[in-house]
């Protein structure tokens, strides 16, 4: 059978499956598979769910590589890679998801519950649809349509499922790459599905570095109406914020490649202080979300901020802490050269009739890990960037269609290699 046929078995396949994305989607979205960090009890429950619908479709291995986390009830954090074997076993085309989401947040602004899915036509509300449901699903549909169609790959299909990503993916795919890094190979074709525009154009390539700071500004607590017997730690605080502002035009370089093309630094979080308007705080607490262009490398972003904390220490006679609430340097990024990319770019033009670009991106996806073993991996999927935001959702069609590119890429996997 040419591959011209096999193609269009495997999109009748995909196509039919409207009712398995809906089905699938209410199961996941009814497990809030949340880490300890949100207050949750980790990704078993999501784990168990998905080894049951692995195991039903009979695919050729099912591994799980459980990372021990003793803050969660069952003691460890679950990680499961499930292959279908091809005609040439020393290769793997993989579609990696997360299992874990993010908390729901303020519920007052979801117009329906957040963790039940609710169904408009074809988009799907929920916590989780869109990030990472939706690759997730389409991964699944891409692999099990060669078992359903009976058309054997051309090199090993596999699905990674992963703890963890939301907060640090050190029970993740850290975990896996540092325990069992034999898993992967370095010829291996890896797509992420977890990034992308509504068009489905965008391939990332290469991301920004991360650094998450966590400032602590201790002054002297005092009654606000003798100030002079305290040191005022939000004055302090507040003059190092706006002072760590300026970041942003000391690493000034551009690079077309990302978008936005700068290096971006944000003032986020704010821990509570004092309860009541009289009363001068001791302490402020607050954190930084840097986002830094590969161009400068993060030792030489925190020599510059250090500076600066000694400028407000000395000025008001306070003490600041720094901490790195999370710390990742930029990973070399992917080639457009890369088989991945290659491939994936012919799929979308072939499934889509879109023209795809590369781009780079300020956020942090599990791709990095990929990368800085050697392992070139692309970014990609079709999103209405819902993710994270109340009333998050996710297109039926998207799902499928995705799908139908992954089986694309599924299919011609080695030829992009040639």
């Amino acid at each position: 059978m040419s591959n011209a046929k096999q193609m269009a078995k495997l999109v009748g396949v995909i196509d039919g499956g409207r009712e398995e994305v809906i089905n699938l989607q209410r199961s996941l979205v009814a497990i809030p598979a949340l880490a300890p960090e949100s207050e949750g009890d980790g990704e078993k429950a999501k784990a168990d769910f998905m080894r049951s619908w692995l195991e039903k479709a009979e695919f050729d291995e099912l591994i799980e590589l459980n990372a021990p986390d003793p803050r969660v009830s069952c003691g460890y954090r679950p990680n499961m890679l499930c292959r279908l074997l091809g005609e040439e076993r020393s290769r793997t085309v993989w579609v990696l998801a997360h299992l874990d989401v993010v908390p729901a947040g303020d519920l007052k602004k979801w117009k329906s519950k957040p963790f039940e899915l609710k169904l408009e036509g074809d988009e799907l509300f929920g916590r989780g649809t869109e990030d990472n449901h939706q690759g997730l699903i389409s991964g699944l549909l891409a692999v099990k349509a060669f078992k359903t169609a009976g058309i054997q790959p051309p090199c090993n299909l596999g699905l990674a499922l992963v703890a963890d990503e939301e907060t640090s993916s050190r029970y993740g795919l850290d975990y896996l790459m540092t325990h069992h890094a034999d898993q992967f190979g370095a010829d291996d074709l890896v797509l992420v599905p977890d990034a992308g525009d509504e068009a489905g154009t965008l391939i990332e390539i290469a991301e920004k570095s991360i650094l998450w700071l966590k400032v602590t500004v201790v002054g002297k607590q005092c009654h606000g109406s003798t100030p002079e017997l305290g040191n005022n730690a939000a004055r302090a605080a507040a003059h190092l914020v706006v002072k760590m502002d300026g970041l942003e035009g000391i690493f000034d370089a551009r690079n077309p490649l990302f978008e936005p093309p700068i290096s971006t630094f944000e003032p986020t979080k704010h821990e509570a202080n004092v309860p009541n308007v009289n009363t001068v705080p001791g302490k402020e607490v607050f954190y930084f979300d840097c986002r830094v262009l590969p161009e400068y490398p993060l030792e030489e972003v925190e020599k510059k901020i250090r500076g600066m904390v000694k400028e407000v220490r000395d000025r008001f006679g306070v003490k600041i802490r720094l901490e790195f609430a999370q710390r990742a340097e930029a990973a070399p990024p992917t080639p457009e050269s890369a088989p991945v990319v290659v491939a994936l770019k012919r799929a979308i033009r072939e499934i889509k009739g879109v023209e795809p670009r590369c781009v780079g991106i300020g956020g942090g996806t599990v791709a990095a890990i990929f990368r800085r073993a050697g392992i070139p991996a692309a970014v990609w999927s079709s999103l209405m960037d819902t993710a994270h935001q109340p009333n998050e959702s996710s297109r039926i069609s998207d799902t499928l269609g995705d799908a139908r590119v992954m089986a694309h890429v599924m299919l011609h996997a080695l030829e992009a290699g040639k």
